[in-house]
């Protein structure tokens, strides 16, 4: 945990002190192993950065007195279209992306994603947001990411799409012998990566139907949580 980020919840009344309890709590204690007088980063959620002193030790809880005044780090221009992947893989995901600086997130269906992960209990608000907060706390970042769902491919591509581009340019993942990289540093993107089992050939002819520019870190398909980061990591 690089930065413990704090709820408005979590202060004391219109103190600047707040009290933690719960995960963040145990990890203070058992994994910091803090002290009274310790020094630590603390930040608002979707607020500022600053210090936190601990103040008191409680057998459930811990005291700390927090001074916020830097802002968070700049976000990514990077819109993110993800086909949505086993449940497992989507948490990892989750915490990749935030931790990366992506603040727009779509979930989309595809030919290739399984009906049932909609049902997932991983698609659940609070769990979602839980994944998001370790991200957070891994990138020092204080601004959580909006995540939005659409199970019908052509329901997004026809009328959701045009939106989030805004004009910038579309991106879509894809295996290719040779390497393509796009210009580096976009302003702003959208990139699409999709399941690991492939887009069908009418789904990847909807795609070219847009412009998308096909996007590949060589021949050998990749995991999407290996994929993912290491196409942010090129657009940036």
């Amino acid at each position: 945990m690089n930065l413990i980020v704090l709820e408005q919840e979590d202060f004391i009344g219109s103190s600047g002190r707040v009290e933690l309890r719960g995960r963040r709590y145990r990890h203070l204690t058992q994994i910091h192993r803090v002290e009274i007088g310790a020094e630590l980063r603390v930040g608002l959620l979707n607020g500022l950065l600053g210090r936190g002193r601990v103040l008191a030790l409680h057998s459930e809880s811990a005291e700390l007195e927090v001074e916020l005044s830097d802002p968070p780090p700049p976000a990514s221009p990077i819109t993110l279209v993800l086909a949505l992947p086993r449940p497992p893989v989507l948490r990892r995901v989750l915490i990749t992306v935030a931790s990366m600086g992506v603040k727009e997130i779509v979930l989309m269906g595809a030919k290739a994603v399984e009906k049932s992960y909609w049902q997932s209990h991983a698609l659940k608000e609070d769990a979602v947001q839980d994944q998001l907060l370790l991200g957070l706390e891994q990138g020092m970042d204080t601004r959580l990411p909006r995540v939005r769902t659409q199970p019908h491919f052509g329901r997004l591509v026809d009328e959701e799409l045009s939106g989030l581009r805004e004009g910038a340019p579309l991106y879509i993942a894809h295996p290719d012998p040779r390497v393509i990289l796009p210009e580096q540093g976009p302003e702003k993107a959208v990139l699409v990566v999709g399941p690991e089992a492939g887009w069908t050939e009418d789904e990847m002819d909807r795609w070219d139907g847009l412009g998308a520019k096909r996007l590949s870190l060589g021949a050998r398909p990749l995991r999407v949580e290996a994929a993912v980061p290491a196409l942010l990591g090129r657009m940036l």
